[in-house]
């Protein structure tokens, strides 16, 4: 019988009905290659066949020549990266009992056990000396007497879904002075596209977002008038992972700017990804470009650090949104533990292998103790 390998990180997903499962194929296929040149054998493992008895599991690998996955027994992993789709799939409770069976493993190691949640985040980021100056000003929303006192203090907010992802759900509301019939401006994201609808006051307006807010939680927050380029704001995606010595390390920064018609700089809603260093420089110039990189390190690093501690489990990446200001300030909008793939070569590259090295690091640790 072939001897089970040293290192070894399944993916966990679920099942699918059309599919072996769900996720993106590609983006595991990609991760099985990257282990097999770093000495780590890597399968994908539906949380249907997840087990935690026994020495193998069903599993799924993937055959190069056949470009087909194949389903066999395979070794219990060391490691065990999380990649549950959905919000919706991680509610499941099936789901929920194999994130914390392997939580409780002496055998098995899981990092980033479930999806953020944004008002938890400023909750926990608002706390920390090192963290609560990036944080706008955040309120949770429930009545229209959250929105009337952020907006008596900032002209623009933004409502944004507490569980969202990719921009989805996103307003924003200004209001534009007193003497106007119609002085409050809902603008809500619809694909690629923005509607604007006007209301002539507070009351009118918090009817309009009841209807659009269904079930959903939201918070309001504090509007931030971001640097921009050819008049179209941008931001910075960051992707921060763990490293082979466990620490947290800088995978790469990217760039998104807001579409035309957009209220948001996510790419599925009409934005673009461009270089941060073209645009920064073309802003603040090169000398000050420097010192924001620097700035914006070492803010990923401090809003990272207090993330893992907060949450009391452990992590390994997350991508992060961070703004700048047109005086150069950090501002902190979302962090995600589960990244999507970034389309820079060099960060995805970079991202994979970090993935692999992280690995072997827990597998190491572990052996230690």
């Amino acid at each position: 019988m072939q001897e089970a390998p040293e290192h070894t990180l399944a993916i966990l997903t679920t099942h699918d009905e059309d599919r072996p499962f769900k996720g993106n194929h590609l983006n595991f296929i990609d991760l099985i290659a990257k282990g097999k040149e770093l000495g780590t054998f890597v399968y994908v493992v539906t949380v249907k066949d997840m087990r935690m008895s026994g020495k193998r599991v069903p599993g799924y690998t993937y055959d190069e020549e056949t470009k087909n996955w194949t389903h066999q027994m395979l070794p219990l992993p060391n490691v065990v990266y999380n990649r549950i789709p959905t919000r919706t799939d991680e509610l499941q409770s099936d789901v929920q009992q194999t994130i914390e069976a392997c939580l409780r493993s002496s055998q098995v190691r899981l990092f980033n056990p479930s999806f953020f949640n944004k008002w938890t985040l400023f909750e926990w980021l608002s706390k920390a000396k090192t963290t609560k100056k990036f944080i706008p000003a955040t309120k949770r929303l429930s009545q229209s007497v959250e929105l009337d006192s952020l907006l008596q203090q900032h002209p623009i907010v933004y409502l944004k879904p507490v569980r969202g992802k990719a921009g989805k759900g996103i307003m924003k509301v200004e209001r534009i002075g007193a003497r106007t019939k119609l002085p409050y401006l809902l603008t809500m994201q619809n694909d690629k596209a923005s509607v604007v609808t006007r209301h002539p006051h507070l009351g009118h307006l918090w009817n309009k977002l009841k209807t659009m807010m269904t079930s959903e939680e939201y918070i309001v927050q504090q509007g931030i008038s971001l640097a921009s380029f050819n008049k179209r704001p941008f931001d910075l995606r960051v992707l921060v992972q763990k490293n082979h010595l466990g620490q947290w390390s800088l995978t790469g920064i990217g760039a998104r700017v807001a579409g035309k018609q957009s209220i948001t700089t996510h790419v599925p809603r009409g934005g673009r990804i461009d270089e941060p260093e073209k645009l920064l420089n073309a802003v603040f110039g090169p000398e000050l470009t420097k010192s924001i990189f620097v700035r914006v390190k070492t803010a990923a690093f401090a809003i990272a650090r207090q993330i893992e501690k907060a949450s009391g489990h452990i992590l390994g990446e997350m991508s992060m949104d961070l703004g700048i200001d047109g005086a150069g300030q950090i501002w902190f909008f979302e962090a995600n533990s589960r990244p999507m793939k970034f389309d820079e070569p060099d960060i995805r590259k970079k991202s994979l292998e970090r993935i692999i090295q992280y690995s072997q690091f827990l597998v190491k640790s572990r052996k230690k103790k």
